[in-house]
């Protein structure tokens, strides 16, 4: 085990994440369905700040169970949203927006099953409005972060590199959003805002792979494939990636596990969920798909065809197995010497 902790520090190990692609994908394909159709019949389950309606949050010594209150709420308790929070020390009710006759029945029928003070009672009231501006900005912020990116990798890398990123922005974006949609989790600005977080952890992870795969581009000289010179980028940085993301994934697994679910302290869950399966599924987007995808990608231009065609020659492989080439690149091939 220390030998193999030793040869992935040095970067000494060759593991084919090119050839194993199409297992990745696979994989991808069904986490990104099972999301997809999550989203598509469960859809997010938005706070107010996103849909508008009045949020009340009171003490309940009583120890009022969730049925007693939503009975005590009468018509306005049907589709309400009650949560017992802190065992059951206090209570917190979503509902539409109502008048302030409707909310005034309300907060008193609420102070008498729970045994507390009104003074106590803590009421806020979102419109619908409020919740569409977040909304918009917050695309409005995604869709001019992914314009950035395309940019930016395009004039440091090449365009190709910007759509691989790209792609695996979006599997990143589909996967949290799957796992809200799966847990039932609140959508809240502060997921907004630790979406947008991870996103730029993400990129940070690919373009740090990108830019190896670009060094040994440019400093390969024994006419490696660029399969070859992906796995070679990808086993010398892959202990680098593991350790960043452990090291981000510590910390906010304490926040989800910890302070969350076991401790009751429900704010910190909205973020810290978003961020946690953002960091697993960017690490493994970096590693598993951008890179192979560019390898697939890059492998059809004619240069790196050939290249592929004469190393398939050297190893005794037949003639189809080898990437197809283009013509011009079958008129160089068939070119006496």
């Amino acid at each position: 085990m220390s030998t193999l902790l030793g040869r992935l520090y040095r970067g000494e190990t060759s593991v084919g994440f090119v050839g194993w692609s199409r297992r990745w994908f696979i994989v991808s394909g069904v986490a990104l369905v099972i999301c997809l159709l999550s989203l598509g019949v469960r859809g997010l389950n938005l706070s107010l700040d996103f849909t508008g309606g009045t949020s009340i949050s009171l003490p309940n010594p009583a120890q009022a169970e969730i049925t007693e209150i939503r009975s005590a709420m009468g018509s306005e308790g049907a589709d309400a949203r009650i949560q017992l929070v802190g065992e059951d020390a206090s209570v917190l009710i979503q509902t539409e927006a109502v008048d302030l006759d409707t909310e005034r029945r309300m907060v008193l029928a609420l102070v008498e099953v729970t045994g507390t003070e009104i003074e106590l009672t803590d009421v806020q009231s979102v419109g619908p409005t409020f919740g569409r501006q977040i909304a918009g900005r917050a695309i409005q912020a995604l869709l001019v972060f992914l314009g950035v990116v395309v940019v930016f990798i395009s004039i440091r890398f090449e365009w190709k590199m910007a759509i691989g990123a790209i792609a695996a922005l979006v599997h990143d974006l589909i996967l949290t959003a799957g796992a809200y949609s799966l847990l039932g989790f609140p959508v809240t600005p502060a997921t907004v805002v630790a979406v947008l977080t991870i996103l730029g952890y993400s990129l940070y992870d690919t373009v740090v792979v990108y830019d190896k795969i670009k060094e040994n581009v440019e400093s390969d000289r024994e006419r490696r494939t660029y399969t070859d010179l992906v796995d070679r980028s990808m086993n010398q940085v892959l202990m680098r990636s593991i350790n960043t993301s452990l090291t981000s994934l510590f910390p906010v697994g304490s926040l989800l596990f910890v302070g969350s679910l076991l401790l009751g302290a429900g704010t910190l869950r909205d973020f810290a969920l978003a961020l946690f399966v953002g960091i697993g599924a960017g690490t493994y987007s970096s590693i598993f798909i951008a890179a192979p995808l560019l390898a697939r990608w890059k492998e059809r231009e004619d240069e790196w065809a050939r290249r592929r065609y004469r190393s398939d020659r050297k190893v005794g492989r037949t003639t189809s197995t080898a990437p197809r080439l283009s013509s011009r690149g079958q008129a160089a091939r068939r070119r006496p010497k």
